[in-house]
């Protein structure tokens, strides 16, 4: 095994799905805002499942998102 290709491609897929999940997220957001079904408030619980079927690997991380204090400035 090669440590130094499986931490650049573990980094690799981490970077993707960071980047990925965060605009996800804000255009999620938006939408909500735009469509009035939020306030843009809230605090919502978020859940991410990390499964790579090779490795017989199921992972839950559990978090939150929270979208600011009412009153608060923007």
């Amino acid at each position: 095994m090669d440590e130094e290709e499986l931490n650049s491609s573990i980094r690799k897929f981490l970077k993707m799905v960071g980047v990925s999940s965060q605009r996800e997220i804000e255009h999620a957001v938006a939408r909500a805002v735009q469509q009035a079904a939020i306030s843009g408030t809230e605090t919502f619980p978020a859940r991410m499942t990390l499964e790579i079927d090779g490795l017989r690997l199921k992972a839950e991380f559990d978090g939150e998102i929270r979208l600011g204090a009412p009153g608060a400035a923007p």
